[in-house]
């Protein structure tokens, strides 16, 4: 079957066989009027570059499937992308005491746009792009054919242009059981309780996974404060580091009733520890006020920049949270501060924070840098998939 051929701006072709897989719109000479998912081959100067499909919805009119002529895209294609995705995972992670994890990211697995989390048998599969909704069916085929996996639910971005809003409850069974509510996960011998159906994202913020670890190993003893909690993944493993009390808090109010029942779950006393709905950009301030201090403070927010045009705003933002953070560190203590905006570079989030240290009259003494772990891989050709930025830094007064 022949296929629509689209002609990239010349030059173009380059930055696609160096195996950056995504075209835009303005890359393309022109562009056809054909439903979105269609494959398309793009060209340059009439001779084959990349095989994608095509998405007139989003900014990003074609991404690229693979470079191979003779490939064809069709169900094996994408039982071959998932296999090869689960065998990275089988390789890289240690799954003694943990039974979730990301099992297929996007680009870094050659499935751009194609998101598929494991939690305890449950895989949510979430879509990125409209071009993937005539092959749903297949990657669900796909999932549903590797071990251990029960269901299959979808949890696809809304259409139209990146970063838009996600649905709300718009979770639904593809294919297998109806998970429970919540779905109950062990992580690195933790258990959590996980709403698939209404959570952030897929559910949970697998790519802290390592990192939970970490703060668990860093918190004896300490007074730790867990703003952006979400459902208490560093404030459950705080607390089971020995610290002398956690306090989480986040706008969310249903998170912060699963973070209490999570602390239950792996035998903590939550009265024995302190929950709030509230800002924290508020508490931060109050507890400015009233002298308070914490041994670790930790931030995990939301991303800051949703677009290109939000990169600096974001920056000051970042700038602005962590000074006001720093403001409440004991002396001596941590700062354990996150970014997970792919906008915002390195440098410039590890910018951020130095500008806060210096606002705030203290030195930072960078002890832990991480990014994210194996089952979030990063193709060094595609470098927007470096996104998860983690420090770890001494707070001392000047």
């Amino acid at each position: 079957m022949s296929l629509v051929r689209l002609e990239l701006q010349r030059g173009l072709g380059r930055h696609l066989r160096a195996g950056h897989p995504w075209v835009f719109r303005k890359a393309v000479e022109r562009l056809p009027r054909i439903p979105p998912g269609s494959v398309v081959d793009l060209t340059e100067g009439g001779k084959f570059v990349a095989r994608g499909y095509f998405d007139p919805l989003s900014p990003i009119a074609v991404r690229v499937l693979t470079r191979d002529s003779r490939e064809a895209i069709d169900g094996d294609f994408f039982r071959r992308r998932v296999r090869s995705a689960w065998e990275l995972r089988e390789r890289l992670l240690d799954r003694t005491d943990t039974d979730s994890f990301r099992l297929v990211h996007g680009e870094s697995d050659g499935l751009p746009g194609v998101v598929a989390d494991l939690y305890a048998g449950t895989v949510v599969l979430k879509l990125y792009s409209a071009g993937l909704t005539p092959v749903r069916g297949m990657l669900v085929d796909s999932l549903r054919a590797l071990p251990g996996v029960r269901a299959v639910l979808g949890r696809d971005q809304l259409a139209g242009e990146e970063g838009a809003e996600e649905r709300k409850g718009g979770a639904r069974l593809l294919w297998g059981e109806e998970p429970p509510d919540p779905v109950v996960i062990l992580e690195r011998g933790v258990r959590f309780g996980v709403d698939v159906r209404r959570g952030q994202k897929t559910g949970f913020f697998l790519d802290q996974r390592e990192n939970r670890a970490l703060v668990r190993r860093l918190s004896r003893g300490a007074g730790v404060l867990n703003g952006f909690s979400f459902s208490g993944g560093f404030s459950v493993n705080a607390a089971l580091g020995g610290a002398s009390r956690v306090f989480s808090v986040d706008q969310d109010a249903d998170a912060i009733a699963l973070a209490r029942e999570n602390f239950a779950r792996n035998g903590l006393d939550p009265n024995a520890h302190d929950f709030l709905a509230a800002d924290v950009f508020t508490l931060l301030s109050s507890f400015r006020e009233e002298g308070r201090r914490f041994d670790v403070v930790i931030l995990d927010p939301p991303a800051f920049a949703k677009s290109q045009r939000a990169v600096e705003a974001a920056i000051d933002g970042y700038a602005s949270l962590n000074r006001q953070a720093l403001e409440v560190v004991a002396p001596g203590g941590l700062l354990v501060t996150a970014s997970c905006s792919a906008r915002v570079t390195p440098e410039a989030f590890e910018g951020a924070v130095k500008e806060a240290g210096f606002k705030a009259g203290v030195d930072l003494t960078l002890v832990e840098e991480r990014y994210q772990p194996p089952d979030h891989p990063i193709r060094l050709q595609f470098p927007e998939g470096r996104y998860l930025k983690f420090l770890v830094l001494r707070v001392t007064p000047w």
